[in-house]
This record gives structure tokens, C-alpha cells and sequence, in this order.
């Protein structure tokens, strides 16, 4: 009797499958409430800039189960940032439902007054195959760079630059200017004065003319005001002033340069940019998207001799396929008018990273453009190293990733009317542009991203390619 008594009192005490549900979901769905928010690690790096990537702040109450989402965001968004090696957001539970959030940065070292040794080519196979790996065009000088300027998130940037390319430039961006942190400021100014000048396009390769004396003079100042109201959009508004001189061989060489023979160029000009940034990791994404526009006119002030409108809207989207495989897909889509420019301001594919690979070598120049390109990548090593050993504490943390790939792009360039008149430069424009092939991408510490590719053109022609930055 007493037994059965028993087992009957042991079975309706014993929760049954949908009590145990319902307490995790009522587990999950509790409300905790911010009771602060600590960061660590951060030596030079204010906590307000820090603070101003996070969705909570001391007092905000959310779900649990949303929690963790909100904190992963946030993590990526300090990330981003560029200013920490590693990122890491724990929340430490002082009562069922109250928490706080400890942030640990690890940062990166910010000084880095960099020799300038490089071509002056748009990459390294234009400089091979179409100069003949020409040391005269070689660049040197110091490029000093200050990340994190007064650990504001401020950069000052100033180029010493001589060789085939005289240039002096000085940049200060600061990226907030008022206690919200919404608004801010770059500062530009350019000067150069090169011996060596792109004064042609010949079967759409740049000529160069070579001189003792210098053939183009260009300053250039500029400043840029920024708003970024939300975590993911950012709106640029530009102001400039371009004085540009060449020297008189260089408009007998090509008259339309400035246009009409002309050896002087100045004109104002501004610029409304706009980024929509949702990518998980800048420097080289493999989820999210990224959507960018810009609008430029050239050609403000009395003594302009500039005309032209521009315009260039990009969307890149970024997909995880799991088992390590990642594809990714960009367009860009640019227009210019009016089409009848000088040659100073032709634009094309084969700038600014917007490029058909396998056309590395070719500026193929027209007023209207557009591409698209798609890239399946296979993660095949990925692993990071702590060297405690390193002098150089923000030198430690060594990441180091290894994706194989394959690609398509394609690309469709409308020519200048100039060029049909004068039958120049039509072998590439006007037609669709494909390359394809396979490669290897080598993603290691301070976002710096190696890319090793074998491209096969629609033109028949194949080879390797090699890049130093991401794709796109």
C-alpha cells in the first residue's frame, strides 16, 4: 500500500516533457534588465567611441533569447571599427534578470610610418607585361599613417612621395565632432608634380611620356562633412577646389588633355556619397551587404572649364552556404555626363578596383559602365596564433585564413564618342567583357589580404594575377 501511495506521489511530481518546454521557454523569453556596461583592454582607445557601436546601454531591458543575437552584431560592429585585433562582449548575471556586459578589446598598434616602395602602375601585371617590370617607374618615399588619433578613432595621414610620382598629400578625418557622435569631418590636400604623365590610350593601354622637367602640376584641397545618424548609414558631403597645369609637350602630344589644346585646368566641385554598411567583417566579408552611391559634379565657380555629372551605385552581397563555403556577388553600375569630355576626365573600368579580372592590364574608358562579378570561395585552413614571445604586444595575436576559389565577371563599357570618331580604342568597349578562373586568397593580421589568380579571358588570353588588396 505504502508503495503504491508512494510511486503514485513520485509520478505527479515528475514534470512532464511540455512543463519542461514551457520553463525553457520561459527561461529564454525572460526580460533582463543593463545594470552597466564595462570595457577593458582599451589603453588609448576612448570608451566612448567604443560605446557608440553598442545597441545597449545601462537601464535598456530585453529578451534574453534576443540578447545574444544583439551582442553578436555588436561585437562585429567594434570589430569593424579597425582598431582592435580581437573583440569579445560577455555578459556576467548578477540576478536572474539583471546583467552586466563586459567588453574586452585587444588593440591593434596604431603609428605606422610606412616606406613607400611601389609601382606606380594600377597593379602588378600592367607593370610586367605592358613596361617590362620597368624600375624607373618605381615610387619611394614615407607614408606616415596615425590610426586612432587622440584614441578618437581620428586618422592623420601624410605621404612623402618621389620617384616616378612627386606627391605630397595630408589627411585628417575625424569621425566625430559632437557628444552624439552622429557628425564629423576630413580634411584633404593634395599637391604633385610627376616627370612622368599618362597622356594617352593607345588599344586601351596608358602611354606615357617621359620628361627632365615636370609635366603636370596639380593641387587639390578639399573637406568632407559626415553624418552617420544610425549604426549601418553613412552620408559624405564633399567640397573641392582642382588647379591642374601641364606642360606644353604633353597638350601637343594630346590636345583634347584638357581639351582644345588647352595647358590649364581648374574647377570646384562636390560630392553626396551614401553607405549602407550590414558586411560582418570589412576587410574581407563573407556574410551581409554593402550598398554604396555617390554623385559628383565637376565644374563650380566662374573659372571653371569642367563640366560633367557622374554617377555610381554599387550593391555587393555576401552569402554563407555552410561547410565552409562562401559566395559573394558584386555590381556596379556608373554613368557620366555629358559625354564629350576632355581626356582628364574619362573614366573607366580598370580604376578604383572595378575591374573585369583577366583585364588587369587594359583601362577600357567610357562615359557609362557596367559589372558584376561572382565568387564562390572554399575555406580550406584558418588558425591563429598567440606569440607571447612577440616584443610588441599589439603584434601578438597572428590570424591567418586560406580560402581556394573560383570566380565569373563580367563587364560592358560604352565608348566615348571621341574614340569612335577617331577609331581608338573600340577592341574592348562596346562588348561584353568576360574572365574566369580559379585562385587562392590569403587573409591574415591588419586586414591585409593576398589574392593569387588565373584568369581565362572571353578574348582568349589567359595568365596569373596578383593583387595585394581584397576584391571588393
Amino acid at each position: 500500500m505504502w508503495a503504491l501511495i508512494i510511486g503514485i506521489l513520485s509520478f505527479t511530481a515528475q514534470p512532464t516533457s511540455n512543463t519542461l518546454i514551457n520553463r525553457t521557454d520561459t527561461l529564454a523569453n525572460r526580460m533582463v534588465t543593463i545594470n552597466r556596461v564595462l570595457i577593458i583592454g582599451n589603453k588609448i582607445t576612448r570608451d566612448r567611441i567604443i560605446s557608440r557601436e553598442l545597441s545597449l546601454s545601462p537601464g535598456d531591458t530585453i529578451s534574453a533569447n534576443r540578447l545574444e543575437l544583439i551582442l553578436q552584431q555588436d561585437q562585429k560592429k567594434i570589430y569593424n571599427l579597425r582598431l582592435f585585433n580581437t573583440v569579445t562582449i560577455k555578459r556576467l548575471e548578477i540576478t536572474s534578470n539583471q546583467i552586466d556586459l563586459l567588453v574586452e578589446v585587444n588593440e591593434r598598434w596604431y603609428t605606422f610610418p610606412v616606406p613607400i616602395f611601389e609601382l606606380s602602375d594600377r597593379n602588378f601585371n600592367e607593370w610586367v607585361q605592358n613596361y617590362g617590370a620597368d624600375f624607373k617607374r618605381i615610387n619611394y618615399g614615407l607614408r606616415l599613417y596615425q590610426y586612432n588619433f587622440r584614441g578618437r578613432n581620428e586618422t592623420l595621414r601624410f605621404t612623402a612621395q618621389f620617384g616616378f610620382t612627386r606627391r605630397f598629400e595630408l589627411s585628417y578625418r575625424i569621425p566625430y565632432i559632437d557628444r552624439q557622435q552622429k557628425h564629423g569631418l576630413i580634411f584633404d590636400f593634395n599637391y604633385s608634380e610627376p616627370k612622368n604623365l599618362a597622356y594617352f590610350t593607345d588599344d586601351h593601354k596608358l602611354s606615357f611620356e617621359e620628361g627632365r622637367k615636370t609635366l603636370r602640376t596639380t593641387y587639390g584641397t578639399g573637406v568632407t562633412y559626415t553624418y552617420r545618424k544610425s549604426f549601418y548609414e553613412t552620408h559624405s558631403f564633399s567640397m573641392g577646389y582642382q588647379d591642374n597645369q601641364i606642360a606644353d609637350t604633353i597638350a601637343f602630344l594630346n590636345p583634347n588633355y584638357y581639351g582644345g589644346g588647352s595647358v590649364h585646368q581648374r574647377y570646384g566641385g562636390f560630392t553626396y556619397s551614401f553607405v549602407s554598411e550590414h558586411r560582418d567583417v570589412i576587410a574581407y566579408p563573407l556574410t551581409g551587404y554593402q550598398i554604396t552611391a555617390f554623385v559628383h559634379r565637376a565644374g563650380l565657380g566662374f573659372e571653371s572649364n569642367v563640366n560633367q555629372w557622374e554617377l555610381n551605385i554599387t550593391y555587393a552581397k555576401y552569402l554563407d552556404l555552410k561547410s565552409n563555403f562562401f559566395l559573394s556577388n558584386f555590381s556596379s553600375a556608373y554613368v557620366s555626363t555629358p559625354t564629350n569630355q576632355p581626356y582628364s576626365m574619362y573614366s573607366a573600368l580598370g580604376y578604383r578596383r572595378q575591374l573585369v579580372k583577366g583585364y588587369e592590364v587594359y583601362v577600357i574608358e567610357g562615359p557609362n559602365f557596367f559589372l558584376n562579378k561572382t565568387t564562390l570561395r572554399k575555406k580550406i585552413f584558418s588558425r591563429t596564433w598567440q606569440i607571447d614571445e612577440m616584443p610588441i604586444e599589439q603584434f601578438r595575436h597572428f590570424p591567418l585564413t586560406i580560402y581556394l576559389k573560383t570566380y565569373l565577371d563580367l563587364g560592358y563599357v560604352e565608348n566615348y564618342p571621341y574614340y569612335q570618331e577617331q577609331n581608338l580604342n573600340t577592341r574592348l568597349s562596346n562588348r561584353m567583357l568576360v574572365g574566369t578562373g580559379g585562385g587562392i586568397d590569403i587573409v591574415t593580421a591588419y586586414d591585409a589580404v593576398i589574392r593569387i589568380e588565373y584568369t581565362f579571358t572571353r578574348e582568349k588570353t589567359s595568365g596569373f594575377f596578383f593583387h595585394m588588396k581584397k576584391e571588393f
